[in-house]
């Protein structure tokens, strides 16, 4: 190829990739334009042989598809894009697939495939060290983190990004970590926390006079106000969230700003002006969907109108049967206008019966969740004066035990055993309260993950060790296998050791004497399996489905008379699943048990 073929062919690659980037930002009722662009570069791709056309033209069907509420044919393209970009090597639009399949994931509620789509974003973005990517895909984790109700999870990732980005911040926005901070804590119920990043993002809205998102900080910060009891507060970032809205002229805005004005005089007891700001966002509320129906008819008059004007050509060339088209469009102009009003009148009526309905629902389920608080409030106390006021008998038991071996030189030998195993049943009631109140403790959320980059495989052999003592005792050989030499994950020291304790003293005191227990360790791409399997008793397949539920008795038994609450796996599936996890068990009765725990990275 000579140079002047060459430059033309540049120029023309550049073309495709120019009209690329603006058909990027075309909304969605330029979807089919999009669609059009996309089989075009398909075409002009082929024609110049530029390698980069699929993924240009998957990409852009994708986000057609998107835009018309076609998920599956979106999601499709996006994985073709993706494949096409990775067979390329090209970073830049492999991570603009990836982000495209994160939201789509989002958008319709697939969460845990939105987060891994985010984070095999954000570990592309680190290794590309580019900064915004990073700081977008840090941000867009912790969001979905939270609405996972994983909290905890989702500050370490927006905390990462804020500490990122804050070097950045004249090029960076950063007032959206300060708004996803807010909504964390405001979810754990810190309402001291979440006013305090609301009001940094709202300082710097002041600085930037950005007024949508001073709007939306205003009316979180009222509604932290709200919750905190403090309702004058509360009423004045309530009304500068109003005043924006209205100088904004954005209905919308102002139906939501009257909402948390009524949820304010509600909370005060003042029911009065709640109905009266109920009144005004209901109004909005319903001549927004009068706006939506007015464009439906408008749009289908001008679709009419097109087909007037395509008749009245008709007419004039032919002059042919005038008076029977006449008469057949004013019939189908009166049929459609009958239609367009009862379509209308229908959807009016079925809106203000869905607001109504949903009014009762809200106002009942609200009742009820603060019935369900109060109860499991008096269940939580009750608990925790029951194990309190029960732990003292047992440690007098245990007391006066010791004080009785102490004179076993005055005993018989039934006496002496009679005494151990009083004191062994003290022992086994003192534990039995510790894994109650341990378990009752893990409702109420109350421990805080501490993430570190753990190497698991040394972390497992120490626990294996502290183990064997016991295994030897009962003549039971542990096996420690894993073929990494070292296997690292990120993740809380202490919820892991818990998962292990409980599996590794399961597998001993369920096998007999002179038999095995495995545990092995294995690394994959993206997840790390801890496995522990035993030559035990078994468990009956009927009662496998029961074996994770809290206080849950099965047939098998200890194989040494060991205490057995049912509380254990309860605990292990509870932590597993804090940690991302999931937990699984194959077994047959006689035959041992193979439990499998899954720990993504």
């Amino acid at each position: 190829m000579n140079s002047f073929a060459a430059m033309a062919q540049q120029a023309d690659t550049n073309r495709l990739k120019d009209l690329y980037d603006r058909c990027i930002d075309l909304n969605e009722d330029k979807a089919d334009s999009i669609s059009y662009y996309a089989d075009y570069i398909t075409r002009e791709a082929a024609r110049l042989h530029y390698d980069r056309g699929d993924v240009l033209s998957f990409r852009l069907k994708g986000i057609a598809a998107d835009l018309k509420g076609n998920y599956d044919t979106a999601s499709k393209y996006y994985l073709l894009s993706l494949g096409a970009a990775k067979k390329l090597h090209t970073i830049n639009y492999e991570g603009a697939a990836i982000n495209d399949l994160a939201y789509l994931y989002e958008k319709v509620k697939q969460l845990h495939k939105s987060r891994d789509m985010f984070l095999e974003g954000a570990k592309l973005a680190a290794g590309q060290n580019d900064i915004h990517s990073l700081v977008v895909s840090y941000l867009n984790l912790g969001a979905i983190y939270t609405e996972l109700k994983l909290p905890d999870s989702g500050l370490v990732y927006l905390n990462e990004g804020l500490k990122i980005a804050e070097p950045y911040k004249k090029t960076i926005d950063i007032t959206s970590f300060y708004n996803n901070i807010g909504n964390v804590y405001f979810q754990k119920k810190d309402y001291e926390k979440a006013l305090a990043f609301f009001r940094k993002g709202y300082q710097l809205h002041l600085t930037n006079k950005s007024q949508d998102d001073l709007w939306i900080t205003s009316l979180n910060i009222a509604e932290t106000f709200i919750e905190m009891g403090n309702f004058d507060s509360a009423y004045e970032y309530a009304q500068k969230s109003l005043q924006i809205a209205e100088r904004l002229s954005a209905k919308s805005k102002q139906a939501d700003s009257y909402a948390m004005l009524a949820k304010l005089y509600s909370r005060k007891g003042d029911f009065k002006l709640a109905y009266d700001f109920q009144q005004k966002w209901y109004a909005i509320d319903t001549s927004l969907v009068n706006e939506n129906t007015n464009a439906a008819i408008a749009n289908l008059q001008e679709h009419y109108n097109a087909k007037q004007r395509e008749q009245d050509n008709l007419l004039l060339q032919g002059e042919i049967k005038t008076s029977e088209l006449r008469t057949k469009i004013t019939s189908i102009l009166a049929i459609a206008a009958g239609v367009i009003a009862l379509l209308v009148a229908v959807s009016l009526i079925q809106k203000r019966l869905a607001n109504k309905k949903l009014s009762v629902q809200n106002e009942l389920i609200s009742r009820q969740n603060e019935k369900l608080a109060e109860l499991n409030f008096e269940k939580n106390s009750l608990i925790s004066i029951v194990s309190h006021d029960l732990s003292s008998p047992f440690a007098t038991v245990k007391m006066w035990s010791q004080v009785l071996q102490s004179e076993s030189g005055h005993l018989t030998d039934d006496q002496k055993k009679a005494i151990e195993r009083i004191e062994q049943a003290s022992a086994n009631g003192e534990r039995l309260i510790r894994t109650i109140l341990d378990v009752e403790k893990a409702e109420t959320n109350q421990h805080k993950l501490h993430l570190e980059n753990l190497d698991l495989k040394v972390f497992v052999e120490n626990i294996v060790a502290d183990f064997r003592p016991n295994a030897t005792n009962k003549n039971i050989k542990v096996h420690f296998e894993t073929e990494e030499k070292h296997v690292y994950i990120v993740t809380d020291r202490q919820l892991v050791s818990r998962i292990c304790e409980n599996l590794f003293s399961n597998a001993i005191k369920y096998t007999p004497a002179g038999k095995n227990v495995w545990i092995s360790l294995s690394n994959s791409n993206d997840a790390v399996n801890i496995k522990v399997r035993d030559e035990g008793v078994g468990i009956e397949v009927d009662e496998l489905p029961f074996l994770f539920s809290r206080y849950s008795k099965i047939s098998s038994k200890p194989t040494d008379g060991e205490a057995s609450t049912g509380l254990g796996l309860s605990i292990v599936k509870r932590i597993v699943e804090e940690l991302n996890g999931s937990v699984f068990c194959e077994s047959q009765q006689g035959e041992g048990s193979l439990f499998t725990v899954v720990l993504k990275k």
